[in-house]
């Protein structure tokens, strides 16, 4: 009988690993979770390969290789760019509970339909942000039937409470299904052209206990030596003399070089290495090494981890000059490819500080921001300061990164390097020299937040002496904070309204000229806001459609939303014309992917809808108070706080607001918030009213009126209106409270005539479920439903079933609806 051909890099699947794959079709979330070497990843790739000649199956794969978010969230995009979706393309990277669940109802949305689809994310270990193992779980409760997420990791990753919700939605595999046993070992070893004893099988078996790996590099060695390794050798040494030590010099140099990388193209390790005959090598080795891989688009080359671990040893045993060489052309790469993070961690690695900090400036502080603040402060420890003084552009942009870290005498610091650098430099161009310092006087300005007397000498220091845009700030950002209103963000002081909207008319201009424009209407929103305070209804109509116009196609939606908060609010005193529902404003900003804007949007409506008091329709968020969910920026916090206080007065939750009161006007006053504290004042007065407790109440409310009088003061009165008259009737009679009294009895009028509450037979519903019924009455099918709340289909059916189970609603599909659009045209 002819003696079987040798061939290591066959795929072994056994019958039982098989059929423990199986349940993965049935499945929303399969986690894969075994050590390093079981074989995770082959045998998933095996099951997705069948699943695509089976099914014809959609497949995504996404690999992550470092616990950096940013990068991981790179590669999410990438994959889904490969598999012919673009939904991700500008998506930014969810940085908390609500960004997730926004991502989740895109992924449901895009991904639904009758088409399976397998999304496969690879080494999910090496990310350790909790959260996104928490985002899975989510995901996994909203994927539509056709959707299947597989997760293969060293360590678990599932919490038990998850593991529990999801049921029998989860398919678990771990290393009882992918370790080989005594059987299995037999015919893998045959299949590789190994004939061994039951007696070496059973050695052999004891030796590495079943571990795909170790199997793989014992046969690899007895082929080549005669004799089963040492069982005393650790894993990496038996792969070393295995695998690499037997190369040619250029082919373990090659491979020790190409470990550094995550994932390679042919042109990209052409350009590293230099290796003329790169791609002839990489066809050796992909043929011959079962641990380097072609993914399936057929460019893209992947090291499995032993080997790179092993390659990098490798690596470092070259020349140090060498270990720099290779390093600066890795660096090289990614810069011109535009992945500056990585590009960083070479030339940082490579101790290239020159080429490093050409990438900060790149980058504007844009991807540095992910990176954790230790780690930056240490790569500037690093850089000789002298290189330092050659970058001031990256001085700059590390002086903004300080600033957000808070990291405040560490930017003073590189104050102090920037203005030494330019002292050194005394050929500098004299404009360059103005942009330098004209650029560290608005990052500066920062630090005089809410000041705007203090902010405006900076900035026209700054436009002064500048003659291009600041690179250390983006004009795509956020402007507020996530406040939905300006004037409550530069209010500091009882009887300076008319000083500060002065000031902030003449300071803008100057911003926007050194920044392209950044926040640009703010002035304009701000006066409206003021007009609007004091009761000046048509001279706020007419400046906030005039900062409507001024923002009109310039991209400053934070801007916008500022508009609508207050548009909103002028709507519940004056008839005005409505620019877009709120169903169409929300369904505009979830194409747009920014929670950030969402987050506004939601304290908008939840305002709205707190002095209407419907509360039914106040968004989730905050009706049932989880803003814990939210990332919300310090400076924004204090306004989104007193919109839940109003959630709360609808809810009549007045213990509740009063509770609250100390802490926020602590936190206001540290800010010098004085709108927001006046706010809080009658809000918590409006508390005690309901509560009985007059004393309490007309104490407030005197203490208001005080601060409300020198710049004219009434809504936030008026917005309260109903829970503070019966105490108003008892104040002193002035003239600020003559107007407030009038205009509160106007609002009321007007609030009944915009009420539009829900049958109390569908109170039980939540806010999805009755915009769900809304839609069911506009006769839209759920195909249709399912587009407009950017959900999946199946999602749609869901709900509906769960609204007619919440309203014991029983029959066929027909009575059933005919049942639900009676009950909706119940009133109460």
């Amino acid at each position: 009988m002819p003696k079987r051909k040798q061939d290591f890099n066959t795929i072994y699947i056994s019958e039982r690993l098989q059929e423990a794959l199986r349940p993965i079709s049935r499945c929303a979330l399969t986690s894969v979770v075994a050590p390093m070497g079981y074989g995770k990843t082959t045998a998933v790739n095996w099951y997705l390969a069948e699943r695509r000649k089976e099914e014809n199956a959609r497949i995504i794969r996404i690999s992550v290789y470092s616990d950096n978010l940013a990068i991981f969230w790179k590669s999410v995009q990438d994959a889904f760019l490969r598999a012919g979706l673009s939904i991700l393309l500008d998506y930014p990277c969810p940085t908390d509970a609500a960004g997730g669940s926004l991502l989740s109802d895109d992924l449901c949305h895009t991904l639904a339909g009758e088409k399976p689809c397998y999304l496969f994310i690879d080494d999910f270990h090496l990310l350790t942000d909790v959260h996104t193992a928490a985002f899975l779980c989510t995901l996994a409760n909203r994927l539509p039937e056709n959707v299947h997420v597989i997760v293969a990791s060293r360590d678990r990753f599932l919490p038990f409470a998850a593991q529990v919700r999801l049921g029998g939605r989860l398919c678990q595999l771990g290393t009882a299904e992918l370790r080989l046993n005594h059987a299995e070992l037999a015919v893998y070893a045959h299949r590789c052209g190994t004939a061994l004893s039951d007696a070496e099988i059973s050695s052999l078996l004891y030796t590495s206990e079943g571990w795909f790996s170790a199997i793989y590099l014992h046969l690899r060695t007895l082929a080549e030596r005669g004799t089963l390794p040492d069982q005393k050798s650790d894993i990496y040494t038996m792969f070393t003399a295995a695998m690499i030590a037997p190369l040619p010099a250029d082919a373990r140099e090659f491979l020790a070089v190409m470990g550094l990388a995550d994932e390679f193209t042919l042109e990209m390790a052409h350009f590293i290495t230099e290796t003329p005959h790169t791609e002839k090598l990489l066809t050796t080795l992909t043929e011959q090494n079962a641990f380097v891989k072609r993914l399936p688009d057929g460019k893209v080359y992947r090291f499995h981890h032993m080997m790179k671990e092993c390659a990098k040893r490798t690596f470092h045993t070259l020349p140090p000059e060498k270990q720099a060489a290779y390093r600066s052309r890795f660096g090289i790469w990614y810069e011109e490819h535009r992945q500056y993070l990585h590009a960083m961690a070479a030339y940082r690695q490579g101790k290239n500080y020159d080429a490093l900090l050409r990438i900060v400036e790149q980058d504007a502080g844009i991807l540095l921001s992910s990176l954790p603040p230790k780690a930056v402060l240490e790569a500037i420890e690093e850089c000789p300061v002298p290189i330092l003084k050659e970058h001031p552009l990256a001085i700059l942009v590390l002086m903004r990164s300080m600033f957000n870290w808070r990291l405040i005498p560490e930017m003073m610091q590189m104050k102090e390097l920037l203005l030494t650098a330019i002292a050194e430099h005394p050929n500098l161009p004299e404009q360059e020299r103005g942009n330098l310092l004209g650029e560290c006087d608005l990052i500066l300005s920062f630090l005089m937040y809410n000041d705007i007397s203090a902010m405006s000498r900076l900035h026209r220091s700054a436009s002064k002496q500048m003659s291009r845009p600041a690179v250390s700030i983006q004009n795509i950002g956020g402007w507020s904070f996530g406040s939905p209103s300006v004037l409550m963000m530069y209010h500091r002081e009882p009887g300076a309204l008319k000083k500060e909207l002065a000031e902030m008319e003449e300071c803008m201009p100057h911003y926007y000229k050194i920044t392209n424009g950044h926040g640009q209407g703010a002035e304009k929103i701000m006066s409206a806001e003021a007009y609007f305070l004091q009761g000046k209804f048509t001279d706020a109509q007419i400046a906030l459609e005039q900062a409507y116009a001024q923002i009109e196609g310039n991209g400053q939606e934070n801007i916008a939303l500022c508009c609508d908060f207050l548009a909103r609010r002028l709507s519940l005193c004056i008839e005005t014309e409505e620019r877009a529902s709120f169903a169409a404003r929300r369904a505009y900003l979830l194409k747009q992917h920014n929670i950030a804007w969402l987050n506004i949007f939601n304290a908008t409506a939840a305002y709205y809808y707190a002095l209407l008091g419907e509360t039914e329709e106040i968004p989730e968020i905050f009706r049932t108070h989880t803003l814990f969910s939210v990332n919300i920026l310090v400076p924004g916090k204090p306004m989104i706080e007193m919109v839940e206080n109003q959630v709360y007065l609808a809810q009549g939750a007045y213990a509740k607001v009063i509770g609250r009161s100390e802490g926020l006007l602590a936190v206001c006053a540290g800010l010098h918030y004085a709108l927001v504290t006046l706010h809080l004042r009658i809000q918590t007065a409006a508390a005690y009213a309901m509560l009985g407790k007059t004393e309490e109440a007309r104490t407030l409310l005197l203490q208001a009126l005080q601060e409300a009088e020198p710049d004219e003061f009434l809504l936030p009165f008026v917005e309260n209106y109903r829970y503070i008259k019966k105490t108003l009737e008892k104040l002193p009679q002035t003239p600020l409270l003559a107007r407030i009294q009038r205009l509160g009895k106007a609002s009321e009028q007007r609030q009944k005539q915009l009420s539009t509450h829900r049958p109390a037979s569908l109170a039980t519903l939540t806010e999805r479920e009755y915009e769900i019924v809304k839609l069911m009455a506009s006769r839209l099918r759920n195909r249709e439903i399912a587009e407009k709340l950017f959900l999946s289909e199946g999602s749609v059916k869901q709900y509906i079933n769960q609204i007619y189970s919440k309203l014991q609603i029983e029959g066929d599909t027909h009575s059933k609806r005919k049942q639900l659009f009676q009950l909706l045209e119940e009133k109460t």
